[in-house]
Formats: C-alpha cells, structure tokens, sequence
C-alpha cells in the first residue's frame, strides 16, 4: 500500500501533511514520542506531543532539552494539519502509547514498543483495527516466548530463601523494568524493602509520583555490609562490573530481561540467575498482534523485520521491512 502522506526517512517515520515525526533520531520542529526510552524519545525537539507520563520522563531524564510539552490523554483526537491523530496503551512502559492516524480514509497504527503481558505499571496494550499497523519486531524470532512473569520472579524469591547468607544483585533497566520489577515481588507477596543503586532512584520516585506504587525501598548508601545478607539489589546491568558490588556480601548475579532466553548471552555479562522478563511482545504475541489489528498490510521495523515479514506473509498478510535506524533493542 502507497500511502504518499507517511513517509520513511532517515530521521524516521513522517507524516507530511501534519508536518510531524513520529519518535524522530534527530531534533525536529515537531515531534510525537510513543515512549520515555532514550532511542525513542531524543533532546532537542521544538514541540514534543505525546501522553503527560512520557513528557514527566523525558523532562526528568533531559531537563531543558525535553522540548515544549503537548500533553494529549489516551483516547484523546487531535486535528493536525487534516490528520486525526489519537494514542492508545502500548503496554510498554509508563505512558508508552501506539500513534493512530487517519487520513485519506486510511488507518495507520504505529506501535512504538508493545507487550500484551499485564504490568501492574502502566496500562494494558489495547489492539486498534488498522489499514497498516507498523509493528516492533525486538522478539522477532521464534526462539523467543517469554515464560510466565511471576513464575520468573518465584525463580529469584526461591534463591533468595535457599542463599539467606547471600545477596541477591538483580541487573534491571532504569525505566520501566526497574519498577515493573518491583511490582511484580509485591504482586507475589513480597514485602521486605528493596534496595537501589542510585542511578535509579529517581525514576521510581518519578513513578510514585505519577499513582504507582512500588512498595518500601531503600537506597544502598550507607548501609552496612551485614544488611544486604538475604536482601534484594536492584542496580543497571552494568553495576556487577562495577567496584560499587565489592560492598555486597556473595552476591547472586541476577538479570531481568528478555534477551536473558540466550543463554550465551547470559554468561558473556556473567549473570548467574537469568529472569526472561521482557517488556516487549514475544514472538507468539506478535502474531497474535497482527490478527488483533487485521491490517491490510504489515509494516515491520527495529528487530527480526524479516522474519517476522515471512511470518505475516504465511498467515496471509501483506508486509514489508522498513528498516528504521536508530532504535536500540538491548534497552528493554
């Protein structure tokens, strides 16, 4: 399908008659960002349209350079330049959203990152019929599905009570899998407070702030050697590298993420409790997506496009690579 008002260029997706991008690599007059994460959402926008929890993010993380706020609510229309433009859940993060827009009579969806796994932290991922969805593919390959969440958690909450001598130092991105982490212990009944590197405390109080609550937690400044003996970590998945982690008695090596299914993966960064908790769609949702939405075409970008593109191809849809840059798929 040739839609000539959505175009694929070199700074992104953009829309010519609204004379906007959407999650733009580069500063742009005009920008909609689906999400907070740093390859989505860029310094240096003029006007910055997206949902109030993803513009709080990007102010917390930019300051200054977040751009001029156009805060628009799920569900909410906007008229730009004769495209209808609303954002719908993503399911991702905090304030992640898909962008739909209509013009010409036609119904684009653009997913942004998605899940469809309910996440205590941010609203469900809601499926738009569409003409085109354009859809993530992170997990495009059928190696990829994610066991159940909780039963990933009990993994870690099993070898905290089997090592009570040992710490327990769990590898987790700032946004999004940090407090997503946290939720889901207290989902399954964990009430000890947690302890944080300081490289993320200020995004959970950044979501606190915004309505989600994440349970007692404690900064790891100042705390003596002998506390963190049975206790819960969460530091950047660089941090067991660090000289910071020598203060920690023993500690398990855990990290929580979706490319923790790799088991090479898992010992090059020397984690020795892998969680597979992603915050993106596997590759059975994926799929699942794709019927949701029941486009005409399918889109396909930053991931495994190409298999992915086979895969709709069988199940009789019409799709295509696009082969964005600038999207890093590590960050999840």
């Amino acid at each position: 399908m040739d839609l000539d008002w959505l175009k694929v260029t070199p700074r992104g997706l953009y829309c010519v008659p609204g004379d906007f991008y959407i999650d733009p690599t580069s500063a742009s007059a005009r920008a909609v960002v689906t999400h907070g994460h740093s390859d989505h959402a860029r310094a240096g926008h003029g006007t910055v349209l997206a949902t109030r929890e993803t513009l709080a993010i990007m102010r917390l993380r930019m300051g200054d350079g977040a751009g001029s706020p156009d805060p628009v609510a799920y569900g909410e229309r906007r008229d730009i330049g004769g495209v209808d433009l609303c954002l719908v859940p993503a399911g991702h993060i905090l304030g992640s959203a898909q962008v739909v827009l209509e013009h010409g009579g036609k119904r684009v969806v653009v997913s942004g990152d998605y899940k469809r796994r309910a996440d205590p932290t941010c609203p469900p991922f809601e499926p738009v019929p569409c003409d085109v969805f354009i859809t993530e593919a992170t997990f495009g390959l059928p190696v990829f599905r994610h066991p159940d969440d909780a039963g990933e958690i009990d993994k870690l909450l099993h070898s905290v009570a089997l090592f009570p001598e040992r710490c327990h130092l769990v590898g987790v991105y700032a946004l999004g899998k940090c407090q997503r982490v946290l939720a889901l212990l207290r989902a399954r009944g964990y009430d000890e407070p947690v302890f944080l590197h300081g490289a993320l405390a200020a995004m959970v109080a950044l979501y606190e702030s915004l309505g989600v609550a994440v349970g007692p937690v404690r900064a790891v400044t100042g705390v003596a050697r002998e506390e963190f003996r049975g206790r819960i970590v969460l530091a950047p998945p660089s941090a067991a590298a660090e000289p910071w982690a020598r203060r920690l008695p023993d500690p398990v090596v855990a990290m929580a993420s979706g490319w923790m299914r790799v088991r090479q993966r898992a010992k090059q960064r020397g984690v020795e409790l892998p969680l597979v908790i992603s915050d993106h769609a596997d590759w059975d949702e994926l799929l699942r997506t794709i019927g949701d939405t029941a486009p005409a075409e399918v889109w396909v970008t930053h991931g495994a496009e190409d298999a992915l593109v086979r895969q709709a191809g069988l199940m009789g849809f019409a799709a295509r690579p696009l082969s964005l840059a600038g999207f890093d798929a590590e960050e999840e």
